[in-house]
């Protein structure tokens, strides 16, 4: 492009395009004048997001800022990915309120082959560059360390909400977790980033990647923050709150997730955790201000989701399922069954050792919010039994998607 009113058309479709995807650019005449100098120079900008591989799977909130990441590609630019081999082993202490459990170097190395495959249901992996921190942190000597870390106070890194939060009500505060920071900010060094993408939980971890490459003359790169996804309880997607949908979670178990939303989080779910163009999303949403029934639209919405996930035909063979068990009273085709040898059984028991739920403090919270029925009943207390005779059928569901079959 040589004439300068194209480049600047160009460079006003790229920034719109990003800027009605995520919540905040940070600057944004930096990320434009990047853009225009990647437009003149033909040199894809070098756009990084980092993820610590702290659990088995990843959960659709971690493809909200792959899906901008995945944006930047189809405009041109790179993706480089970061697995946080190392700052996983100490957790990222952001929006916590008390220290995490330190994990094992086998735990992290367990956990991130599985990774870059999930992270590639949305991210192209033929325009991505994957690096893993040992690359760099492996070999590093201690005198590299503190030279590293010389290049931020302890003032800087009280800024922090969640470290001034600590201190303030008296809760442990590691040394190690002080570092998280500055190992994320040298990893935008070691990469050469010019846009950093992160949650907005994550603004100030990449704050300090600008800070880390300006203080080692390095030009510093543009964050881009992105909304968090929230779970179906309303509070933000967390395997530790075990209200995250996982990526490699079944189209059924998908869609019943999905359509467990509240109505409100509808919009939301749209925006974050689809590819609908705006056309799509537009008409939508002037469905449900007309009047239309929020269940069809959050369908549409689960059936998008879960077809990204598992496959168009696993999405429609669970879409389909649901139909017909939720609308038209019909049970599962391949309900479990579970042998219970006595009389009776503890509700609380049953949901734990059947895998209804994942533990008896999970059951009494499941109870607790009335949403365990046994033969379409609601189960009001944590002490109720289930009673039967011998041959006794009774079927126990679990919110709106799980069910199970109890023969005495």
């Amino acid at each position: 492009m040589s004439d300068n009113r194209e480049i600047d058309r160009e460079v006003d479709r790229q920034v719109r395009s990003i800027a009605g995807r995520v919540a905040e650019i940070f600057p944004e005449a930096e990320l434009r004048a990047r853009i225009r100098q990647s437009i003149l120079t033909s040199t894809p900008l070098r756009v990084k997001y980092g993820i610590d591989p702290t659990n088995p799977d990843i959960h659709i909130g971690h493809l909200v800022p792959c899906r901008v990441l995945r944006l930047f590609q189809d405009l041109g630019h790179k993706a480089v990915l970061i697995i946080g081999d190392y700052t996983a082993r100490i957790g990222d202490p952001s929006g916590r309120n008390a220290e995490r459990p330190g994990l094992s170097e086998h735990q992290v190395s367990d956990y991130m082959k599985l990774y870059t495959d999930q992270l590639f249901s949305v991210v192209d992996p033929d325009r991505a560059e994957v690096r893993y921190q040992s690359e760099w942190y492996a070999d590093m000597s201690l005198d590299d360390t503190l030279r590293i870390l010389a290049k931020f106070s302890v003032a800087q890194m009280l800024v922090h909400d969640t470290f001034r939060r600590r201190l303030d009500d008296g809760s442990r505060l590691s040394l190690h977790e002080l570092v998280y920071p500055t190992l994320q900010a040298h990893d935008s060094v070691q990469v050469s980033a010019d846009v950093e993408i992160g949650g907005t939980d994550q603004k100030f971890n990449c704050l300090c990647g600008r800070d880390m490459q300006r203080a080692l003359s390095q030009s510093p790169q543009v964050v881009v923050t992105v909304p968090l996804l929230m779970g179906p309880d309303g509070q933000k997607m967390s395997k530790s709150l075990e209200n995250h949908i996982p990526v490699s979670a079944s189209a059924r178990d998908v869609i019943g997730r999905v359509m467990s939303i509240p109505d409100e989080l509808i919009e939301h779910y749209i925006t974050l955790a689809t590819d609908w163009t705006d056309a799509r999303r537009a008409e939508a949403l002037a469905k449900l201000s007309g009047g239309a029934n929020p269940r069809d639209v959050k369908l549409a919405v689960a059936r998008t989701i879960a077809d990204g996930l598992a496959g168009e035909s696993d999405a429609e063979a669970a879409v389909n399922e649901f139909v017909s068990v939720f609308s038209r009273g019909a049970l599962p085709a391949d309900l479990a069954w579970f042998e219970v040898g006595a009389r009776r059984i503890g509700i609380i028991d049953l949901l734990a050792c059947t895998g209804l739920a994942s533990s008896k403090s999970e059951a009494r919270r499941l109870v607790k919010q009335g949403g365990v029925r046994v033969d379409d009943r609601r189960v009001r207390g944590v002490d109720e039994e289930v009673i039967g005779e011998s041959g006794d059928e009774r079927i126990v569901r679990v919110g709106r998607r799980r069910f199970l079959g109890i023969r005495f």
